[in-house]
């Protein structure tokens, strides 16, 4: 009879730890169970391997669902704290890297990217002839930049830096390691180099568009996180470490992977042409190298691995106006700059703005249920969150997906709040 006492109280148990209780009457437990669902509906129709779905209400879990195979072929299932590539989530931590700098007065945010990287002083963009049609660098023309690149160009993505991508000038990046016939632009992890090394050889090539002309999204967090090396006099990995991951305790949040945790690490996959899920191959459009690689090239816009929890904690971070529990990375007036739209109707006309490395929801019903005044972003794996202040909710969904080919990235979101009943 103890034995199944003791049973029953350890099923209660794992239950809970999986399904924690909705944060007072805030959350419908019948409809929170929608979403359970749906993602189960997602794995058992092989659309989708497994996923890692979190959401924090005032900093604890209203709801955490590991669902699914880290692994598929390895027969690993999906948990809790599966490791994840987070891509362009690295985005938010180097911006906030950054801005740490510029409360210490070690860098100004209208300062020119030039004082900390001289290769920056004299840039070019390249311009279409008229009547030039795409396809090769012989249809345009490459005139000076109007003016000096800042630290608040890149934060913003208003410096008119790509990632290359454009058949205009793709075959110039190519020429010098860079761009999607390098690998895929954003991704560095195989490269043998530091990544200010790549930054400065990024700075001879023509950009697409004026400084503060366009919001063009490309390597501008991939430079400061050189910028965060020069002005503090240390490597990008250590720097994060040292001011943002530790304090935190985000202990899984790393650029690169021990090769004692490599089966902690969630394997990529694709879609194939019937929408089944395929195993990504190896190598930068794939699985990566960031378990097996140079680890020299830690990449501030697209390189960190981290986990649910981890990233839910830095949000919180950010959603408390800088601050969690005992440990402060920012002051308040620093987080307002990043999550208030600094770049007018650049990156959007229908409601959505962009500020100092977040996008913004500026009216409601421009991103879903997102309201006005939350803010978020997403990774190329497939991964995405959002922080809602008003309702003082993190929202963080991790899958492995390249390219992007599901839409449960946005589903997640709406079937987070149509389970939140409570009245404003």
């Amino acid at each position: 009879m103890k034995t199944l006492s003791l049973l029953f109280v350890l099923f209660v148990v794992t239950l809970t730890a999986q399904h924690p209780p909705a944060n007072g009457s805030a959350f419908s437990a019948e409809r929170l169970a929608r979403l359970d669902t749906v993602l189960q509906q997602y794995v058992d129709e092989n659309r989708l391997a497994g996923a890692v779905a979190l959401v924090l209400r005032d900093g604890q879990p209203v709801y955490e669902r590991a669902v699914g195979w880290s692994d598929k072929e390895a027969g690993r299932k999906m948990a809790t704290d599966t490791i994840f590539r987070i891509a362009s989530q690295t985005k938010a931590i180097t911006s906030v890297a950054v801005l740490s700098l510029v409360e210490e007065g070690k860098i100004g945010i209208g300062d020119s990217v030039s004082r900390f990287i001289p290769a920056f002083a004299t840039t070019t963009v390249a311009v279409r002839k008229d009547g030039g049609g795409p396809g090769s660098p012989g249809n345009i023309d490459i005139v000076p930049a109007k003016r000096p690149i800042t630290i608040r160009d890149l934060l913003t993505h208003s410096a008119g830096i790509s990632y290359g991508t454009e058949r205009d000038v793709a075959s110039l990046y190519e020429a010098k390691g860079l761009g999607p016939a390098a690998g895929m632009g954003w991704y560095t992890a195989d490269k043998n180099e530091p990544i200010c090394n790549t930054m400065e050889r990024l700075a001879t090539l023509p950009f697409v568009a004026q400084p503060g002309e366009a919001w063009v999204y490309g390597y501008n967090t991939d430079i400061l996180g050189c910028v965060v090396e020069r002005a503090s006099g240390t490597p990008l990995d250590e720097f994060i470490r040292a001011r943002i991951t530790g304090p935190l305790g985000m202990k899984d949040t790393q650029f690169f992977l021990p090769a004692n945790q490599r089966e902690r690490l969630a394997a990529v996959y694709a879609s194939g042409s019937d929408g089944k899920i395929v195993r990504a191959p190896d190598g930068p459009k794939g699985q990566g190298n960031y378990v097996d690689g140079p680890r020299r090239s830690f990449a501030g816009g697209a390189g960190l691995l981290s986990t649910a929890r981890d990233y839910a904690r830095f949000l919180e971070m950010i959603r408390n106006g800088g601050a969690l529990g005992s440990v402060r990375i920012l002051a308040p007036r620093t987080v307002q700059l990043m999550t208030t739209n600094q770049v007018g109707t650049l990156h959007s006309t229908t409601g959505l703005g962009y500020g100092l490395g977040f996008e913004t929801t500026d009216r409601y019903g421009a991103n879903g249920m997102d309201p006005q005044g939350g803010f978020g972003w997403a990774g190329a794996y497939s991964t995405t969150y959002r922080v809602d202040p008003d309702a003082r909710l993190v929202l963080v969904f991790m899958v492995q997906m390249l390219p992007n080919a599901t839409d449960t990235r946005t589903k997640f979101p709406t079937m987070v709040y149509q389970a939140l009943v409570e009245p404003k």
